[in-house]
């Protein structure tokens, strides 16, 4: 007699909740895991994503640090040297530059500096992103400047099961990554199989979150969901329009965005990061290359404004919002 498989039983979670549970995993399987940073231990994290940790590991698995983020990377240098697997977490966005230097002379650097002899399998926690109210360096996307760091892998979740299945595979990396954690996503809650946590795509791997046909919005994080609004607002002007979700921004999936635009025509590259140097010029150019002979009009963006991030009562004005992707998909020459 044949044995029938039981339905996937799915239940509501939040994406703090399945971060958690990655690094409670991660934890559990791998003794060589270790968390650390500011407040990650007795307090279980600004966002208490390590609540519950330390008591059950204890507190030399995962530790409170020093405020002084340059060290707590250079510190996980050193244990990855020494075969560890640290999760480090920068408590905010921008209280990650002091590490900067840290990152770039060394983690990004070290496999190639030994000619493959010393991976450093460290990921690096940064919650990024404004939709918070939260002040000056606390809403910062610094995805372009990980972006440009050869030697780094960056990823960012937009859903619920994609932020347990790519912190999973970014622990279980041999190399540096840099997991950005869209915040204001942190309590948004999705049905998620929690027996089959890992069934996600791999890093590297674009998702298309949903079919069109008459343009492409070309996305990531917290920038996903506003994709999808909009794209549900533009029936009413009866546009399809297709949303990707990149999921990972280094390395690119060059092949499911160019698949997409070549069968749309017209792409808008979304994000919250600044405009001029941002992400979306980089994508923009990539897509431009490739689909050249597909492209109905000229890639755009959609974008936060190239200045310092503004104050909580402003930031609605700044962050891309539907109102500003629909206006940018009437900008596509749909005339010709």
């Amino acid at each position: 007699m044949t044995a029938v498989a039981e339905p996937a039983v799915t239940k509501p979670a939040t994406m703090a909740q399945a971060l958690g549970r990655a690094l409670r995993d991660a934890m559990a399987d791998d003794p060589s895991v270790h968390v650390m940073g500011e407040d990650v231990g007795t307090l279980g994290g600004v966002f208490r994503i390590t609540d519950g940790l330390a008591k059950e590991f204890g507190d030399d698995r995962c530790t409170d640090t020093p405020l002084a983020e340059a060290g707590i990377l250079g510190a996980a240098v050193g244990m990855a040297m020494y075969g560890l697997r640290p999760v480090v977490e920068m408590q905010f966005d921008a209280f990650a530059y002091p590490a900067f230097e840290q990152l770039i002379s060394h983690v990004a650097r070290m496999r190639n500096r030994t000619r493959g002899a010393m991976p450093l399998p460290i990921t690096v926690r940064v919650p990024y992103g404004g939709g918070i109210g939260g002040v000056e360096h606390h809403s910062d996307s610094s995805e372009a400047y990980y972006m440009a760091t050869p030697g780094l892998t960056v990823v960012t979740p937009a859903t619920v099961a994609d932020a347990y299945g790519l912190l999973r595979q970014s622990i279980a990396s041999d190399d540096p990554v840099v997991f950005l954690e869209p915040k204001r996503l942190y309590w948004t809650k999705d049905s998620w199989n929690p027996e089959r946590p890992t069934d996600v795509e791999p890093i590297g791997t674009a998702v298309v979150r949903r079919p069109g046909t008459s343009a492409t919005l070309i996305t990531y994080g917290p920038s996903v969901p506003v994709c999808l609004e909009a794209a549900e607002a533009a029936r009413a002007e009866g546009w399809d329009l297709e949303v990707v979700d990149l999921r990972s921004l280094v390395p690119f999936d060059d092949v499911t965005v160019a698949e997409s635009v070549r069968r749309t025509g017209r792409a808008v590259v979304v994000h919250e990061s600044g405009g001029f140097g941002g992400p979306g010029g980089e994508i923009a150019a990539r897509v431009s290359e490739r689909c050249f002979h597909h492209l109905e009009a000229p890639v755009l963006r959609v974008a936060g404004f190239d200045i310092p991030y503004p104050p909580p009562m402003l930031e609605r004005h700044h962050l891309p919002g539907v109102d500003r992707v629909l206006d940018a998909v009437a900008r596509l020459q749909w005339d010709q």
